[in-house]
């Protein structure tokens, strides 16, 4: 048995500049090859366009070579695919920076990167070739380098300096908070979605503000058997995926009252086209089925219909779980009650989401008022 490697059809028609490759019949020297030197070229190409300028092995005791052994670890093995494709293209901007004098910053050896040389690298990649500040990147670039140091140091201590030169470097980034989508805002964008024969995205907007569930879980793990599920016909299971809770949200009060009305008369109307709630609403002509949404097309519809409904641009789809936090929050709700509504763990995590607004403030400053009042009535 002898084994090879080769690029996908798709990037051999983009030219990509890695050929095909035997690797002769000894299993570990063949898969040597794939993770030392033919895939990190592969994904260099991808990710930058262009391949490394390194054709063999890395070398060991370089910041490559450091990459390298990192990504066979259990510490960056066991994150989901998404978290390493954001990891790869972190590491791959500061290995493929070109130096002054034409060398790659991977080649460089680990004893030569100084924390002085990391700081001036950070601040050119801070920058992108237009003059385009990039500061999360160039931090978070930062962050994973220090991470892959560490990790490959517990395994490489020989070869590894204990003194990481991306640590203690004191970067900080403020991010711009998320904006809150309203309750009008969202009527109108349901509208715009209905109007333009995406009920679906309609749908998912009240789902994601109502019951304060995020878009991967709405779109990808939401299903019919979760909403009045058999035996619980009074409640739906509104599972959260990065904490790993599951609220059961009820959909009545004591009363029978219906506590989510418009989201529930339009589930209750809703054609069941398929195992989850969230579908395309356009039939796949090759499939002859209502497929799930992608996430790229998701949110490129998802811009056209805000557009559409005329509301900021600035506006995100996860706006709207904020501004179901920030109405509960503005209903007097209590952190206990948000968070068993949201699914949070923390009081800290779930303040991210529930932000001060000045009606907040307003309700607090007329509280402190009543107070001072009853208080001054009951001294006399």
């Amino acid at each position: 048995m002898g084994y090879y490697w080769g690029p996908p059809t798709w990037a051999v028609k983009a030219g990509c500049p890695v050929a095909r490759e035997a690797l002769g019949t000894d299993y570990a020297e063949a898969k040597r090859r794939c993770d030392e030197v033919l895939n990190p070229q592969f994904d260099a190409w991808r990710l930058r366009g262009d391949a490394p300028a390194a054709t063999e092995r890395a070398r060991p005791g370089t910041f490559d070579w450091m990459v390298t052994l990192y990504k066979t670890a259990p510490k960056y093995t066991t994150k989901p695919p998404k978290t390493r494709k954001s990891y790869d293209a972190a590491l791959n901007l500061v290995a493929s920076y070109a130096m002054k004098d034409g060398r790659r910053f991977g080649t460089l050896s680990l004893a030569s990167i100084q924390p002085g040389v990391v700081d001036r690298l950070y601040e050119r990649l801070r920058l992108k070739a237009d003059g385009t500040e990039r500061t999360r990147t160039a931090i978070l670039a930062m962050s994973i380098a220090k991470r892959a140091w560490n990790v490959a140091r517990r395994d490489k201590s020989d070869l590894i300096p204990v003194d990481n030169p991306f640590a203690k470097m004191d970067l900080e980034y403020r991010a711009k908070p998320t904006r809150p989508v309203t309750y009008d805002e969202l009527l109108r964008f349901v509208a715009a979605a209905d109007a333009d024969d995406e009920a679906s995205i309609g749908t998912a907007a009240m789902i994601a503000f109502f019951w304060l569930q995020r878009q991967k879980d709405i779109l990808t793990r939401l299903a019919w058997t979760h909403y009045r599920p058999a035996g619980a016909p009074h409640l739906v299971r509104v599972f959260h995926h990065k904490t790993g809770e599951l609220v059961e949200l009820p959909l009545f009060d004591a009363d029978g009252t219906v506590l989510w009305p418009e989201l529930m008369e339009r589930l209750e109307t809703a054609p069941r086209r398929g195992t989850l709630i969230v579908t395309r609403d356009r039939e796949d002509r090759r499939r002859n089925a209502h497929l799930p949404w992608r996430e790229d097309y998701f949110r490129h519809r998802v811009a056209d219909i805000r557009a559409a409904a005329g509301i900021d641009p600035e506006v995100k789809f996860m706006g709207l779980r904020h501004g179901g936090n920030v109405e509960g929050a503005e209903a007097d709700l209590t952190d206990a009650q948000l968070r068993a509504l949201s699914g949070h763990l923390t009081t800290a995590a779930l303040l991210r989401y529930a932000q001060a607004t000045p009606k907040q403030r307003q309700a607090g400053a007329r509280k402190r008022l009543d107070a001072r009042t009853k208080r001054e009535g009951l001294s006399k």
